[in-house]
């Protein structure tokens, strides 16, 4: 939260804007979702822009405050259940956006509905996190299509690489080898946070993208998922899944 109030401290000064406030939200829990959308629905007028941003990757065998494998639970479940409370605030906000953060991983995806949350099988940390995001674009196209004719959109971006501690669970910043030798490689590859950023803006309000919804952008442009992020009947399912799981 320091870090938040800092963040929104800095924009305030920057933009002259008093209307920019930090609010607390873990998205590995459920309670502290549900507490999270009560608040913005009661304290807020409208929501015209909801950028489903925060994940986490290639963590420990760890688990969310609900049981949910934490991959799935953060990135997928936490942002399904937000994105559904907090709906009907953004129908009445209309003309609104949804933009949800998936990620190029996806591609290496499967979701294993037998096993969503690797109860039974050996747990590979770098699968999990490419199932999570491709139940983002999974989402994505199901909410577009539940959403048609509500003037709400919502599309799904895989952002680029950004210079964050999302890779602290990779190893990257462990190996001398990666640290010394990859390192300096690594560093001319990816993005400022705010380079990363501008995809996410470009979606929340582009005049351009007025109706555009269920797509799937790699930064600025828009491009064809992987196959299985575009199977409407695996979308369903995972919807009903992921209902039951949240408890909606």
């Amino acid at each position: 939260m320091e870090k938040c109030e800092a963040a929104a401290k800095d924009i305030r000064r920057e933009t002259l804007n008093h209307c920019v406030n930090a609010r607390r939200l873990d998205l590995a829990s459920l309670k502290s979702i549900r507490e999270f959308a009560a608040k913005i629905i009661e304290e807020e007028e409208r929501v015209h822009v909801l950028v489903n941003n925060a994940a986490v990757m290639r963590c420990p065998h760890w688990t969310t405050e609900d049981g949910f494998e934490i991959q799935l639970g953060v990135n997928h479940l936490g942002h399904f259940l937000l994105t559904n409370l907090l709906l009907d605030k953004l129908k009445a906000s209309a003309p609104s956006r949804i933009i949800n953060l998936s990620s190029l991983a996806h591609i290496a995806g499967h979701i294993d509905f037998d096993d969503l949350n690797w109860e039974k099988r050996k747990y590979d940390t770098k699968a999990a996190y490419c199932q999570s995001k491709l139940a983002v674009v999974l989402f994505t196209k199901e909410l577009s299509r539940r959403l048609q004719g509500t003037g709400v959109t919502v599309n799904a971006l895989h952002p680029g690489v950004a210079r964050t501690e999302l890779g602290r669970h990779t190893g990257m910043h462990s190996s001398t080898f990666s640290s010394f030798t990859l390192g300096p490689i690594f560093w001319l590859l990816v993005k400022s946070p705010q380079l990363a950023a501008q995809p996410s803006t470009y979606l929340a309000v582009a005049e351009e993208l007025e109706g555009v919804s269920g797509k799937y952008f790699h930064g600025l442009k828009e491009k064809a998922p992987a196959p299985e992020a575009e199977d409407a009947e695996v979308a369903r399912r995972l919807w009903a899944e992921s209902a039951r799981l949240v408890g909606l």
